[in-house]
């Protein structure tokens, strides 16, 4: 069985990684374009950590232009099997003020122009989200804040909306009523590739805001955003150290097995097809042995 390995996407404000042990960079290139920047690669204690910062060196890349399919791919390339992502978020509810940590477990997704799959040419496959958060790096997560005892909140639900904007009131007070927990803009397309890939993906979500919803603060800005950021990327620095010392869980989850049963192409025109070489690592562990669907 390979050894586990950490992959971790830094949102705004964590734009490295420093306490890396032996760092290096590693510059990539994948069939769906380059990702975000290079990615640095180093250990904490034990646990190799492979590193890359979402919006790219000097946050040149909006939310909607990030290349999220060259970014999971390249992490699955370089061998990671878990993925923690790092995202500053605002908050729908009052008992999550800025500053506060949540760690996820369900996405709604309101994006509409990002490339959302692998399985965009010549080979279909309809991948289970049920469960968009891995259960078992969630559970680590939480064990980690436990043992740093670092408060943060255990569940609730990222909406996902279109970038670069944020909220009107309107839209803000509607996602409110449908029961989301907090706001962003980058973990969609990311956790469905990441699903698609068979990585373990869990969220670590830094509120920064109230978002526009709260009539007693003012409308969200970048000043509101980055005068929070500062406080939350060091509780964050403080979990990932703690959840590296401990150990990635096994891969006793669906996560790892994501693929089984999800191509509907048939096996032989999967393997004729341009697609199949585009697809590359992501399918190579079903597609030889999937049977298909010739329905």
């Amino acid at each position: 069985m390979p050894q586990s390995k950490l992959g971790v996407i830094g949102g705004s404000g964590l734009y490295d990684l420093p306490g890396l042990e032996h760092p290096r960079m590693h510059r990539i290139d994948t069939p769906f374009g380059s990702p975000s920047g290079d990615l640095r690669i180093g250990h904490l204690g034990s646990t190799e950590i492979v590193f890359l910062s979402r919006h790219g060196a000097g946050h040149r890349y909006s939310p909607s232009t990030i290349p999220y399919q060259a970014n999971i791919y390249a992490l699955k390339q370089l061998g990671v099997t878990h993925v923690l992502s790092i995202s500053a978020v605002g908050s729908l509810r009052e008992d999550l003020p800025p500053r506060a940590l949540v760690i996820p477990d369900q996405i709604i997704d309101r994006t509409v122009r990002q490339d959302r799959t692998f399985f965009d040419r010549d080979i279909v496959a309809h991948v289970g989200l049920a469960e968009p958060y891995c259960p078992l790096l969630r559970t680590a997560l939480t064990t980690a804040a436990t043992t740093e005892s670092v408060s943060m909140r255990d569940g609730g639900t990222y909406i996902c909306i279109e970038g670069p904007q944020f909220s009107t009131r309107a839209e803000s007070q509607l996602y409110r009523t449908w029961g989301a927990t907090i706001i962003g803009m980058t973990s969609m397309p990311e956790a469905r590739l990441a699903r698609e890939s068979e990585l373990c993906y869990a969220t670590l979500a830094l509120v920064t805001d109230y978002d526009v919803w709260h009539d007693s603060e003012e409308p969200v800005t970048v000043e509101v955003v980055l005068s929070h950021l500062q406080h939350n990327v060091t509780a964050s620095r403080t979990l990932l150290t703690a959840l590296a010392a401990a150990g990635l869980p096994a891969r006793h989850c669906s996560c790892a097995s994501a693929l089984d049963g999800a191509i509907m192409t048939t096996t032989e025109l999967a393997e004729s097809t341009p697609g199949r070489s585009r697809l590359g690592i992501i399918g190579d562990r079903v597609l030889a042995s999937s049977q298909g669907n010739t329905d």
